[in-house]
């Protein structure tokens, strides 16, 4: 399926405007903190340690917002699959990212193609965010990051940002379910019907996503 043109605005557009109206309105001190985590993350080198294309994708059941499990080997026994890694609803550039792909989901699916969304938030979290941003496709519930884990993803938030946080009313324990304040990375796979990864991409930064158009580029080309 051809896209007219202009049909795909940059995400990272969007996502950057979020980065500039935060810079533009949180004190630079405040602002410093994240900036040290995400530096500090991106120097342990979890960027390259993450399941890379050509690997095969492990499999997966995980709980749907709805409490249904839900089985990889269902999903691709119906078509390639888009597996979207996510910190939660509270991350305003997770929910952008969200709502673009709600946005493209018809196109995605035009191309015989499914997309889940995982995150470690509780069900109850996933389900809040599928009724108020209206997702068409499942949230899964990756209690821990366990399953983040396999595909080099999870890491724990330092504890000076947990504080950070929770100063700003993001309680990572309440919302996940569990103490133990652990997240994905934000990363997109592509995984064929065969059960391998065509598409990889991932970021300590998480104001740093793929682009969409990237995404269907690979599934165009299956």
């Amino acid at each position: 399926m051809n896209l007219p043109p202009n049909s795909l605005a940059s995400l990272q557009d969007h996502l950057d405007a979020i980065t500039a109206r935060t810079r533009s309105l949180v004190p630079a001190d405040r602002l410093a903190v994240g900036e040290r985590a995400v530096e500090e993350l991106f120097l342990t080198g979890i960027e390259d340690r993450i399941l890379p294309a050509g690997s095969d994708f492990p499999p997966f059941q995980l709980r749907d917002s709805s409490g249904r499990l839900v089985s990889s080997a269902d999903l691709l026994a119906m078509g390639p699959l888009v597996v979207k890694f996510f910190r939660g609803r509270w991350c305003p550039y997770c929910v952008t990212e969200l709502e673009a792909w709600r946005d493209l989901y018809g196109h995605l699916r035009h191309r015989g193609a499914l997309l889940v969304a995982i995150s470690p938030e509780t069900q109850r979290q996933s389900d809040f965010a599928v009724q108020q941003h209206n997702i068409p496709f499942p949230l899964l519930h990756d209690p821990e990051s366990n399953f983040a884990a396999q595909l080099g993803l999870r890491y724990t938030t330092p504890e000076y940002h947990q504080h950070y946080l929770k100063s700003i009313l993001v309680n990572l324990p309440f919302l996940n379910g569990e103490p133990s304040w652990r997240l994905p990375i934000p990363a997109t796979f592509v995984v064929s019907q065969a059960g391998k990864v065509l598409f990889a991409e991932a970021h300590a930064d998480f104001r740093v996503r793929p682009e969409p158009a990237d995404v269907l580029r690979v599934l165009d080309s299956l």
